[in-house]
């Protein structure tokens, strides 16, 4: 088996934890003002937790989260003096808990040829350029991949496909604009098959809550390639873009309803402030987390850390 880790140098992994900081730097200057803005050697008192509570609401983080948080601050310190650096270590270390359980990378059975897997998400999620970073770094560790262009209701998405097949070098199976999505999928599954293919990323149309034919279209990919590989796909993935805040929270839960989702990966983290969402899907779903972006270059998509992103959304340094 092999997966999407970075089996960098030291260096390198440095250089992602600045790329992931720079990314995250809305999100955590917009979290660090308010927790600093809250505690400069102020007791620990209900108010404080109070407004604590709801800054970690507006953050993105959840209900949940929040109220763990501020359980986690009261032990031992309720009624004492306490600054914003301590605040955000114990909140740095609940995140980080919280998101440990998340953490797995997206590994490729070596057993299964090809391992098939479906890119789910709504229109806009980045979901066709992670098809694309994905299959490059499949490709560099060595895999024979394939993609298919299953989102047939835009021409833009197909051509977007195929250029990142020819960057990297990655055959994509095709069909004009309009054609059955569920028919492309099947041939794509038979050709990579008789190919000895290892991977097979398939996009998928860019489905919004409200549109049940698309949904049902989903479901009747899922039926159809089946009967080529009753075990696929072997992963469903779905793409969540971070600008949507608790938006990305609600369509977890309505593509659950439709497939089977067996992880998660979070794109755009550095174009918002809201990137605190994370925290609360993991915490609501207990859904791994595979990847997460913070750019567009290839190697801006890495495996998710829970100390390093927890580090980073709080703003506190890394420690080798």
């Amino acid at each position: 088996m092999t997966d999407i880790e970075n089996e960098g140098t030291g260096e390198k992994k440095s250089g992602w934890f600045g790329r992931l900081k720079a990314g995250l730097s809305r999100s955590s200057s917009s979290l660090g003002q308010s927790i600093s803005g809250l505690f400069k050697k102020r007791k620990l008192d209900d108010e404080t937790l109070d407004e604590l509570e709801e800054a970690l609401i507006q953050a993105d983080l959840g209900v949940a989260v929040a109220t763990e948080v501020r359980e986690a601050l009261s032990k031992g310190r309720f009624g004492k003096e306490i600054g914003d650096d301590e605040v955000k270590a114990v909140l740095g270390g609940e995140i980080s808990r919280i998101l440990k359980y998340s953490e797995k990378p997206l590994v490729v059975e070596a057993s299964r040829r090809p391992h098939v897997i479906l890119m789910v998400g709504v229109n806009g999620s980045g979901k066709t350029t992670t098809i694309g970073k994905l299959a490059s770094r499949f490709k560099a560790q060595g895999l024979k991949v394939m993609m298919a262009a299953g989102d047939t209701f835009r021409a833009a998405a197909i051509e977007q496909l195929a250029v990142w097949g020819e960057r990297s070098g990655v055959p994509v199976v095709t069909r004009p604009a309009g054609s059955d999505a569920a028919g492309l999928a099947f041939d794509a599954l038979e050709q990579a098959k008789r190919e000895g293919y290892d991977v097979l990323l398939i996009d998928t149309a860019g489905r919004l809550q409200n549109k049940e034919g698309l949904m049902a279209e989903l479901t009747k990919i899922e039926r159809v390639i089946k009967k080529l590989d009753e075990s696929a796909p072997h992963d469903t993935i779905l793409v969540l873009d971070a600008t949507t805040g608790q938006n990305a929270v609600n369509q977890v839960d309505v593509f659950e309803r439709v497939a089977k989702i067996t992880g998660v990966i979070m794109t755009k983290l550095d174009g918002t402030a809201r990137g605190g969402v994370l925290v609360a899907v993991s915490k609501k779903y207990w859904m791994p987390i595979h990847a997460i972006g913070v750019g567009e270059g290839i190697d801006d998509l890495q495996d998710f850390n829970a100390d390093a992103f927890a580090k980073a959304l709080v703003g506190t340094a890394e420690r080798a």
